[in-house]
Order: C-alpha cells, then structure tokens, then sequence
C-alpha cells in the first residue's frame, strides 16, 4: 500500500502515516514534502501544513511561490473558519449591501445558539438580495445562490492574501480551473472577471468549513451532507453545492460562470 492508494480508499490518517515515514527516510526529498504539505491542507492541520511550507522554501527555490502563495491562503482559511464562528466579519468586495451586513449578523447570532433571530434575519436577507441570471457552463439560470443557507446569494473568494464575500452583481464571468492536485480539493483556482472591466487570480474555497473534522470523504470533497444543526437551519460539510433555479451542481464539476446584468440586457434589446 502507497499513502496514494490509502488517499484513494479515503483512508487518511493510514495515508498520514505512511507519508511521514516516507519524508523520514528521505527528508530532502521536496516532493514528498509537498505532498505531505496537501495532505495536512486536507486534514484541516493547518500549523503543520505551515511548518512543511517553511521546509520546502529552504529545500527547493522552485517552490518559493507557492509556499508564499499558501502561506496566504492557510490564513484566509484559518480567517474564514472564525468568520463562520461568527468571531470575524469578512471583506465585503463591492457595494455594501443591507443585506449581506444581515448575513455576517445572522452568522454571528448562530454561533450564539439564538436561532430564530438568526434565521429571522437570513430570511430578511434574501428578500432584500436580487436575483441575477447568468450561466452556468452554458445552462442558463435566473438567479444562483450557494446551496448553504449561511451564505446564500455570497461568492466566497480568497483574493491577494484576503478572505472576501461578494456577489454575482459585481461580477461578469468566474472561470473554474479543473481539479489537479491534492490541494485543489481544499481550494479551487479560479479567474474574476469583474463588472468594472477588473481581473485577478484567486481561490474558491471548494468545500465548507471544518468538513475536515466530520468524515475523511466530506474532507476530501468526495460527498456533501446537510446536518440540521437547529429547525430550518441545514449547515454544509464536504464539497461545496451551487444552486439556481434549473439545478444543483458540485463545484468542482463547474468550470465558468457567466453573468447577464439587467443593464448589458436593456441595451441589447
């Protein structure tokens, strides 16, 4: 058995181990090291991914990018797992709507256990968002939302080393990249484009919070599962689901998003 064949099986913690006593034999070797970093991204062992981030730097110039890169995103990660904790409030990218100050309230008010104010005030939210239609890899919609109620109409998104919210309102298209590596399971790699003629490069978290500490198969995106965590209250664990009036679709089957605003459609008629 190789710590692939355990990851394959959804073995982890089995996987773990033999993957620690491979970088113990040959611990120079910077490739076993970038595994085991991936590994412990998924295990939701974030101080030890950093530790093995600090090891690669000095062992392989090559990989100095990536390791600033992930250095930031552990940190979004670690950020967006207290915002769901309801101890931080997230950036807020674009106009600052009523309604998403209601969302970030609502978040915090759940993690008071007062679960009808929080579920008043979500409610409140989504009669105050607007529907935008779009597509979604060529399947048109009339408004999308993300399939957790926490979030609802909110595009999650780790931008330059920050955890931010923002809507398909200020965007025109999101494009997808494929799964590849281990990693990508944690965070997908995606392109905004946004409505006011900007681009940038960033993360898509691929599944919801602390999916790590459920079942190795929600750590892994392999499955989604909704637990009723109060009435009316469904939170996420494993890969992330987006929803819109046609359908529902795994994120990591999603590869672009593409908006149709209210306006680009009067002045095409």
């Amino acid at each position: 058995m190789t710590p692939e064949d355990l990851l394959k099986q959804g073995d982890l913690n089995q996987a773990l181990q033999l993957l620690q006593e491979q970088v113990k034999k040959q611990p120079s070797d910077s490739e076993h090291r970038i595994f085991l970093f991936q590994l412990l991204v998924v295990m939701g062992q974030w101080e030890r991914a950093l530790n093995q981030l600090a090891v690669i730097k000095e062992l392989d110039d090559s990989a100095i990018a990536m390791v600033l890169m992930y250095r930031q995103v552990i940190a979004c990660e670690q950020y967006r797992e207290q915002v769901f904790g309801g101890k931080k409030e997230p950036i807020v990218l674009g106009k600052p709507e009523k309604w998403i100050a209601l969302l970030i309230q609502s978040l915090k008010l759940i993690a008071e256990d007062k679960f009808d104010a929080a579920d008043a005030m979500r409610k409140q939210a989504f009669e105050q968002a607007s529907a935008i239609a779009g597509t979604i890899d060529d399947e048109s919609f009339g408004w999308l939302a993300d399939a957790d109620e926490r979030l609802g109409p909110i595009i999650e998104a780790f931008i330059d080393g920050r955890y931010l919210w923002t809507t398909l309102d200020n965007l025109n298209a999101i494009v997808i990249e494929e799964p590849a590596d281990l990693r990508d399971v944690v965070w997908l790699p995606a392109h905004f484009s946004w409505k006011n003629g900007g681009e940038n490069y960033g993360l898509i978290p691929t599944r919801y919070p602390f999916s790590y500490q459920v079942d190795p198969l929600l750590a892994l995106s392999r499955k989604t599962v909704w637990q009723e965590t109060a009435p009316d209250l469904y939170v996420g664990y494993g890969q992330k689901m987006i929803a819109t009036d046609q359908s529902e679709y795994p994120l990591m089957q999603i590869r672009a998003i593409n908006v149709t605003h209210a306006e680009m459609h009067d002045e095409g008629a």
